[in-house]
């Protein structure tokens, strides 16, 4: 979240008509609501994930690391994070990511990328690592019909890899850069047809990182950002951008857009955005150049390829920052990296970057309001002299109780996609927190129903900045897209 606002769209009166193609989504969603052989299966589906060790999303540390999200001032929060240990079943492999939603369904964009991502980029890695066993088997001269064909699978999907690069970069890297570009593709091609998440004009980014010894393989993709805390030759603490931020104001990224037609300028009062238009229309704005989802503009120069890097960690790096763009927008590379070593313990390192973040916002723009914050600080050395006694990973990040989780599958199974933050998407204080298990999931659905606005989409959009406005749809050449 923190690119979308809408300006003919903006805060539509209760009752008022949707779009066709939001109305259309409505009713698919609501008899998705009502219970069905597929909604049980994805709830024991959902549960089965939810309950994989290791796995943290929720605001809180484990001994490696230091999450925390906290809902801004526009609406529900659509940052979503994650940090997987021992990742892919490896035991010195640890999976980041940070994942930020835009549009009126971005926050289910962003949990749904944050839950499936991972777990196809494991698979592709496992594909991947076989087809060098059989490479490999084919060099012994012990090739046989079997290993043939697997040699023929997914040939198209292969990324060409130079010859000078294979020679500058760990075998590692070969291997999830194409990884990545697999999963990645796998995922927005998912997110296309998925039946319960319109992501026709919503999306997410998605800054996701794999370590696994002394390298780190990073996946950028849109405004999210990570950046390396590290020593310099005076051991001073520095700052290291590790991304790009992939926005349309670069060349490269605009000269794409133009070439497949759409359009790249910025708003006459907001000079300082450049933003992603469609060939005809005026909408919707988008304010980056690569992103999950957003289909409106996929034949327009969008694309969900990601920016892939390498980095050979050293004794003189510290730890990695991933953030959304509520962070960066009012926070430099320097600051976030000298918060996080300031911080009086390394369980903390998370939230008091955000706790910062929010205060600068309302120095910096008081008249705007406070965006989403999300954080994942990764703490590459095994000093544990910085480590808070009372961190304890298990019970600050995992669910705390059975009900806690049935909770937040029940709410999964209402909307048909994994919200497992909580059941608003929004980060609790100690004392809301103490009385959740209390709560019904549905409450906060119930209550935008009595009000008539049954979380729409427009008034989704009217509270965000990453958009400008929704395009316009015309029902029958809708009808016809589909067939």
């Amino acid at each position: 979240m923190g690119s979308c606002f809408s300006a003919e769209s903006r805060s539509p009166l209760p009752g008022s008509p949707l779009s066709p193609h939001l109305a259309n989504m409505k009713k698919r969603n609501s008899r998705k609501r009502l219970g069905s052989r597929g909604s049980s299966f994805e709830y024991r589906k959902d549960e089965a994930l939810h309950r994989i060790p290791g796995r943290f999303f929720l605001n809180g540390s484990t001994d490696v690391a230091s999450l925390f999200t906290q809902q801004g001032k526009k609406g529900t929060n659509q940052d979503a994070m994650i940090v997987w240990e021992n990742f892919s079943s490896r035991t010195d492999t640890v999976f980041c990511g940070i994942f930020d939603g835009h549009g009126p369904y971005g926050h289910l964009v962003a949990k749904r990328v944050r839950d499936y991502l991972p777990l196809k980029l494991s698979a592709h890695w496992e594909a991947n690592v076989s087809s060098e066993d059989v490479f490999r088997d084919f060099s012994l001269g012990s090739m046989t019909s079997e290993n043939m064909s697997l040699l023929s699978v997914d040939k198209e999907s292969r990324p060409s890899i130079d010859f000078l690069e294979s020679e500058k970069h760990p075998d590692i890297f070969e291997t999830l850069k194409e990884s990545f570009l697999k999963a990645f593709k796998a995922m927005d091609r998912e997110l296309r047809v998925h039946p319960g998440i319109d992501s026709f004009c919503s999306g997410t980014t998605a800054v996701t990182l794999v370590k696994q010894g002394p390298y780190l393989v990073i996946g950028n993709l849109g405004d999210s950002r990570a950046v390396l805390g590290t020593r310099d030759k005076n051991n001073i603490l520095t700052a290291v951008q590790l991304t790009v931020d992939l926005k349309p104001n670069l060349p490269a990224e605009a000269e794409r857009i133009r070439r497949c037609k759409g359009r790249v300028f910025a708003l006459h009062d907001e000079p300082e955005v450049t933003r992603v238009w469609l060939p005809n229309n005026d909408s919707p704005g988008l304010a980056m150049a690569r992103a999950f989802g957003d289909f409106c503009l996929k034949d327009f120069g969008l694309i969900s390829v990601p920016e892939i890097t390498v980095r050979h960690l050293t004794e003189n790096d510290e730890f990695v920052v991933l953030a959304t763009d509520g962070i960066w927008d009012v926070l430099s590379n320097e600051e976030a990296v000298e918060i996080i070593a300031s911080a009086p313990a390394r369980s903390s390192a998370a939230r008091a970057l955000v706790e910062v973040a929010i205060r600068a916002w309302r120095y910096k723009y008081p008249t705007s309001k406070v965006d989403d914050c999300a954080v994942v600080c990764l703490f590459l050395d095994s000093n544990s002299n910085h480590l808070s006694t009372a961190s304890n990973g298990n019970t600050e990040v995992q669910p705390t109780s059975k009900d806690q989780l049935d909770n937040d599958i029940k709410e999964n199974n209402n909307l048909d996609v994994l919200t497992p933050l909580n059941q608003s998407g929004i980060t609790r204080t100690e004392e809301e927190t103490s009385v959740e298990g209390n709560e019904d999931p549905s409450k906060l659905e119930d209550m935008n129903s009595d009000m008539g606005i049954n979380w729409s989409a427009l008034e989704g959009v009217s509270r965000v900045n990453t958009l400008v406005n929704l395009p316009r749809f015309i029902p029958e050449k809708e009808e016809k897209a589909g067939k």
